[in-house]
Formats: structure tokens, C-alpha cells, sequence
């Protein structure tokens, strides 16, 4: 007995040793990344340029290879251009417009082993596709202070005697009375309301992303219909330069309009889709899983305001952005407030959204809850589609 004892321990004592011996299992090699992008216009959009710096400065960061595809109209050239860069070698895949995401998603089911990430996309979360992903920012926050400086200007014309308070009507040119639009302008127009509650305004749509013409064309129209500043979404300088030439301020989106637009321009918000693709880029590269939604912040620099432009802002415009900024980055503040705004004169206490995007249109989640709407916390694209008292839509 005392010989098999004697036996077992031994063999335990070897078997511990040559476990110990053993080389730990390496990790696994950090994968090469090579990113591709599908861009809906080129550098002369204000929306694009903004995707293609960030795509840029991402890869450059991270000392990624990557490919630019403009132009890429929302349909099956979508589907055509990820094929291409994927015979290319890619083996990320981004793309920054919204109808992009049916024939990108399609694309994601045919390679699994490529990482699809795709901007203001719905279906992430409800499609169940692995490889396929949706961003966006908490937009409405720069929105809401691009708002605050426009309510400061107003009050400045309304205390130099340039108009009265009952005059005090924001103009708001709008691509397509998209959920991610009526977030953008009903945050705006709660940002000015904050500082100048008097104030009210019209908002007209092009539906279209892009034509300088329409967006110039929906200025004048607002202008005429007497509104004494202008903001917009939509992408080219159509409505600044017309502004400009009509000596209205205005907010502009996605980048700075001071070098063309001196006397006029005041601020402009706009989502820095740089962090959201290093974040991506880096799952890739670690073996990583990217988040169905993942939705940037104040917090994570993915929600940025331009410099502010001095000469048509009006005074003390820097030091109050600063401090909303501070309440919305802690939280005390919150943009959609239910106390702030009211529907058919009474606020809302619940709201059912079309959060899970089922091609349905139903409504199925209560998004009003502690005192406000929550956006773009159940899916990082937005979903406040409520139209507000103070708005006016003028096309209805």
C-alpha cells in the first residue's frame, strides 16, 4: 500500500512539473486592419468632408490603410462599393448616410469574418447580424448650445431695439422630416427657448441631403417670411451664403462658415466621428467585439462646437456655452426635459417610440421616463419624432 502511495505522489509531482514546464498558450496576434469607407458625397459636402477628416485622422492615428469611396449614392452602388473594397482587402467597413444601411447590411451577411460599422443606422440591434454595427453622438446636446448662442443673439436684438420680442422667429431649413432632423431642430429650438422664451420658429425642408440650390432657396423663403436668424441640417453653404448676403445671423452644422460668411456666422455643432472609429478599428485589430450601438458624448469628444465667431455672436456667448456645457456633461441638464416643452399645451409623461426598427413604423417603447425623453439611449440613432408647440412647420 505504501508502495502505490509512494508511486502516486511521484506521478502527481511529475505531472505538476511538466504542467508547470509547459509554455503558456501565446495570446492571440493583434489582426491587421485595412479600412474602407463609403462616403454619400464628396468634400463638398459639409456632412461628408466632416466623415472624411474623421476617417483620416482615425486611420492616420492608428496607422491603418484605408480607402475613400465618394459618391456613393443610397442604393445598390452601396452594396457594389463594400464588395469592391473588400476584394480590396478590407476588412473594415464604414459608411456615413442613412440609406446606405439595407444594402450595407445585406453585404455583412455575405462576409461574416468583415466588420461592418454604418452612422445613423436603425437595424443593429434588431438584426441579429454580428459583424454589423451602428454609431452616433448625442448630437443634440451640440444642437441645444448652438441653440443657446442663437437665443443670446436674439436677446441682442431685441435689447438694441433691431426687433421686438414678439419678432423673435428662427428660421430652420431641414433635410427630411427624419426623427434624426426633428431631434436636431426641436433641440435647437429648446437651446434658444432656455435663453429667449419668447422666441418661436418655422422650419421648411428640401428633401434632399444636398442641393445648394433648395438650402439657398429655403433661406430666402424664411427670410422673407421674417425670420431674423437661420439655422439649418443640411450640408452645403446655400443658406449661409444667402444669409451672408441678407446680413442674417445664423448656426451653422458640421464645420465653420467664418472665412466665407464673417458678418454672420456665429457657431456651428457638429459629431467628431473620429473616436466612434478608432474605437471600432481597435476591436478589430484586438479580436474584440464592437457594440450593436454605441453612442458618443460630450464625454468621449464626439460631440464638438466650432469657435465662435466674435463679431456676429453676441457678448458673453463663450462664457455661457461654457457653462451649459458644464450642466450637460454632468447631467443636471437635460435637453429634452418634459418641463421645458409641451405638446397641444400639455406636457407628456410618457411616449411611445419606434425604437426597434422592424420596417413596421409601430411604436413600441415608452421613452419618457425620470422627467425627460431619453434619446438615443435605447439605440444610439435618434428617435424623438414629437412635433413641439413653438414650431411651425411651413411646408404642412
Amino acid at each position: 500500500m505504501k508502495k502505490i502511495l509512494s508511486l502516486l505522489i511521484a506521478l502527481t509531482m511529475i505531472f505538476a512539473l511538466a504542467v508547470t514546464a509547459a509554455p503558456a498558450a501565446s495570446a492571440a496576434e493583434p489582426k491587421t486592419v485595412k479600412a474602407g469607407f463609403i462616403f454619400l458625397h464628396d468634400e463638398n459636402s459639409t456632412y461628408d468632408l466632416n466623415f472624411i477628416n474623421a476617417a483620416k485622422e482615425a486611420c492616420e492615428k492608428l496607422g491603418v490603410e484605408y480607402l475613400l469611396k465618394t459618391g456613393i449614392p443610397e442604393g445598390q452602388e452601396c452594396a457594389d462599393a463594400a464588395e469592391e473594397l473588400i476584394d480590396e482587402g478590407c476588412n473594415f467597413i464604414f459608411a456615413d448616410s442613412f440609406g446606405h444601411e439595407p444594402f450595407l447590411l445585406q453585404v455583412a451577411k455575405d462576409y461574416p469574418d468583415v466588420e461592418f460599422c454604418h452612422a445613423t443606422g436603425t437595424q443593429a440591434h434588431t438584426a441579429g447580424v454580428a459583424n454589423y454595427h451602428n454609431g452616433f453622438a448625442s448630437i443634440y446636446e451640440g444642437r441645444f448650445l448652438g441653440g443657446v448662442a442663437a437665443g443670446l443673439k436674439l436677446n441682442e436684438m431685441i435689447e438694441s431695439g433691431a426687433i421686438t420680442a414678439d419678432q423673435a422667429k428662427v428660421g430652420y431649413i431641414g433635410a427630411f422630416p427624419y426623427a434624426e432632423v426633428k431631434s436636431g431642430y426641436t433641440s435647437f429650438f429648446l437651446g434658444v427657448r432656455s435663453v429667449c422664451p419668447t422666441a418661436t420658429m418655422e422650419v421648411t425642408f428640401t428633401n434632399s441631403w444636398y442641393d445648394p440650390t433648395l438650402e439657398k432657396e429655403g433661406a430666402t423663403k424664411l427670410i422673407n417670411n421674417g425670420c431674423v436668424l437661420i439655422s439649418e441640417h443640411a450640408d452645403s453653404m446655400g443658406a449661409p451664403t444667402e444669409c451672408e448676403a441678407n446680413n442674417v445671423p445664423f448656426v451653422f452644422y458640421n464645420g465653420s462658415a467664418a472665412d466665407a460668411c464673417p458678418n454672420t456666422f456665429i457657431v456651428a455643432s457638429r459629431i467628431d466621428w473620429a473616436p466612434y472609429m478608432e474605437h471600432a478599428m481597435t476591436c478589430v485589430a484586438n479580436g474584440e467585439a464592437i457594440e450593436a450601438d454605441w453612442t458618443g458624448t460630450l464625454a468621449t469628444g464626439s460631440v464638438k462646437m466650432t469657435e465662435i465667431n466674435d463679431k456676429a455672436a453676441a457678448a458673453g456667448t463663450a462664457e455661457k456655452l461654457q457653462e451649459v456645457e458644464a450642466r450637460l456633461a454632468s447631467g443636471e441638464l437635460k435637453v429634452f426635459d418634459t418641463a421645458a416643452w409641451t405638446v397641444n399645451g400639455e406636457a407628456l409623461t410618457e411616449y411611445l417610440a419606434d425604437v426597434d426598427d422592424m420596417g413596421d413604423f409601430q411604436p413600441e417603447t415608452n421613452v419618457i421616463a425620470e422627467g425627460y425623453f431619453h434619446e438615443s439611449e435605447y439605440r444610439s440613432a435618434p428617435y424623438f419624432d414629437i412635433d413641439i408647440d413653438g414650431i411651425t412647420n411651413i411646408d404642412a
